[in-house]
């Protein structure tokens, strides 16, 4: 992994492959690299560890002429971050060059193979070892490309997606893939690829994402041809992206993960338009609608994220629990595929990633379809796999998130996991009107509400110089605010690069407590809840070890105010709401640490956007 760029028409390639690998910067690498045929079929690969710009910089006095190209940022995961491991890779005789995200499983049976044949790697990689096996089938058996990659991939267990170049096939991409993403773009008389369709909104709105098991031949001059792996040829449907460059641009925010946070009022305004009425007392959703009966005869639901989108499923289990009386598990999906779950076709999967393209997700609903399970998606990314391998779901319309640490996908799952919730609470009768009512109502101020809230970002930003020297933090929550704490403590995690933890107020006592003194910032969602007394006695007990607490707490309060070192006031709401309001000052916190640590906020080392891989 991580990001795939391509081009083929009759424009120089180079400039749209680097303008494309800066739109996938947001999904962390650590190398990149560029492909050319130039105008004498010469095939150039540049490339060099470090960032998009240290590849120009290495390109400056090279021969990037050619209208044909591939390029890549690569996120380490066979051999060290390295000009050698970049992509793309040659072949041995240099004809074939190629780039690939995702991880082939059994290339070190492969690469045993064709050394003992006497081909010579150069690399660390798992990529090289797939060129290599190209075209080792295409000279042995007198191949063309198309067919030395469709006998090369029967070979290859693993995930994928690539792009292979022929010098001798000089107006020709070849791009493939296997769980991991890959989109072609369709303009007049040329083609664009890309990991997702960010690269690719500039030049045209038409595309097709390529599915499981299948082969995009893009030829210059004649039509996108698809087949499988069989060559049996297939009828891909072309898409219209509504993605506009406003929205993977930064607007004029220093960051786009600051871009994001603010945009959340109008994100979550989108996410409600047509589901909820305007008189806002009612919740439609289309899913519910089309599959009721599936859905209220449910004996259990068990909900499959991981990261950010599984505290949004923490969230979630309260909501549909209180109002619906549903059991609900949640589980990490990297776990769930694992372990031999138990799951009967009783039961309804709600599979959760904003990419729609998380690798474990993606098996977790593999693994509950074989079960005969009802899957439900809900997912950002449109035309992704998730959305495409479940039965139903919802969409969180929350537009592109551009930086790694998620924000407004979190508010957005948790918004569509509300209405999910009341919409089934009301088909099973098992809420009252007026307390429907009455939560629907205040869900369509939320934005508004979240608007106020995001006043305090000045202030949040002074506090944040004074906490910026700690090491370590502690988040603490109860009910609906607890995954709340654990995921403001991941924000700071991610992109301050501080060790947070988030806990269960209650079980502060139980362990926690002892790391508690005068250097340990701890963090109280404290707002004036059913769980409030609870949360304040925790706070006396940090006090009475020295403890800094910084206390998110409802507007209006004294009691709070006059024990905590630091206040942040929210609007009043609901307590099942109230984590959409919580989490915005959270993230302004961890946001505003990491700045004045001088960290790379939209893209923090070691991560990445989306994980294609396990």
């Amino acid at each position: 992994m991580c990001g795939i760029v391509g081009y083929l028409g009759k424009r120089e390639a180079y400039p749209i492959l680097i303008k494309g690998l800066k739109r996938l910067e947001y999904r962390g690498y650590d190398s990149a690299g560029v492909a050319l045929i130039n105008d004498d079929d010469t095939l150039n690969v540049y490339k060099t560890k470090g960032k998009v710009a240290d590849l120009e910089g290495f390109c400056a006095d090279k021969n990037i002429s050619g209208s044909v190209g591939i390029a890549h940022t690569r996120w380490a995961t066979h051999g060290e971050p390295s000009s050698v491991n970049a992509h793309p890779h040659y072949s041995a005789s240099k004809n074939l060059a190629i780039i690939h995200n995702g991880i082939i499983e059994n290339y070190a049976d492969i690469k045993n193979n064709l050394i003992a044949k006497g081909v010579e790697f150069r690399s660390d990689t798992d990529t090289e070892v797939l060129v290599q096996l190209i075209e080792y089938v295409q000279v042995k058996k007198k191949l063309d490309t198309l067919t030395a990659v469709q006998v090369a991939l029967h070979q290859v267990i693993g995930a994928y997606a690539i792009a292979v170049l022929d010098k001798r096939e000089p107006h020709q991409i070849i791009a493939a893939r296997k769980q991991s993403p890959l989109v072609v773009g369709i303009g007049k008389d040329e083609f664009f690829l890309g990991s997702d369709a960010s690269p690719i909104v500039e030049f045209t709105d038409k595309v097709v994402y390529l599915e499981d098991g299948s082969i995009a031949v893009m030829r210059l001059g004649e039509e996108l041809k698809v087949v499988n792996l069989l060559n049996r040829e297939l009828n891909p449907s072309v898409q219209t992206i509504d993605i506009n460059l406003g929205q993977i641009e930064k607007g004029g925010f220093p960051h786009f993960m600051l871009k994001e946070i603010f945009e959340q009022p109008e994100c979550l305004k989108t996410c409600m338009r047509g589901r909820i009425n305007r008189e806002a007392n009612h919740v439609t959703l289309s899913a519910v609608i089309d599959y009721k009966e599936r859905l209220l005869h449910a004996k259990r639901i068990i909900i499959v994220a991981c990261g950010t989108s599984w505290h949004a499923g923490l969230i979630g289990k309260q909501l549909i629990e209180t109002f619906c009386r549903i059991p609900v598990d949640v589980e990490y999906a990297s776990e769930f595929r694992y372990r031999n779950p138990v799951v009967t076709s009783d039961d309804v999967i709600i599979a959760m990633s904003q990419s729609g393209e998380t690798a474990d997700t993606l098996a977790a609903v593999e693994l509950a379809k074989e079960s005969g399970a009802f899957i439900y998606g809900i997912c950002n990314a449109v035309g992704s796999s998730i959305p495409r391998s479940t039965d139903t779901g919802s969409y969180i319309h929350v537009g592109p998130e551009i930086g790694v640490a998620s924000t407004k996908a979190f508010t957005g799952q948790v918004l569509v996991l509300t209405m999910l919730a009341l919409a089934l609470a009301k088909e099973r009768k098992t809420i009252t009107d007026t307390v429907y009512e009455e939560v629907v109502k205040e869900l369509s101020v939320i934005p508004d509400k979240i608007q106020e809230v995001l006043k305090l970002n000045e202030k949040i930003a002074n506090l944040s110089r004074i906490f910026t020297y700690a090491h370590n933090f502690i988040y603490l929550g109860r009910g609906y605010s607890y995954p709340v704490a654990m995921e403001g403590a991941l924000k700071l995690k991610e992109i301050s690069y501080i060790h947070a933890e988030g806990y269960p107020a209650a079980e502060m006592k139980h362990g926690p407590i002892a790391l508690v003194d005068s250097d340990m910032p701890v963090v109280a969602i404290a707002t004036h809840n059913a769980m409030y007394e609870k949360v304040l006695s925790n706070i006396q007990e940090i006090k009475a070890r020295k403890g800094r607490v910084i206390a998110l707490v409802t507007k209006g309060d004294e009691t709070i105010s006059r024990i905590a070192d630091e206040v942040i006031e929210l609007p009043e709401t609901l307590e099942c709401l109230e984590p959409l309001l919580a989490t915005i000052p959270l993230q302004l916190l961890a946001y505003h640490i990491a700045v004045c640590k001088n960290k790379n906020v939209d893209q923090p080392r070691n991560l990445a956007k989306s994980v294609t891989v396990e």
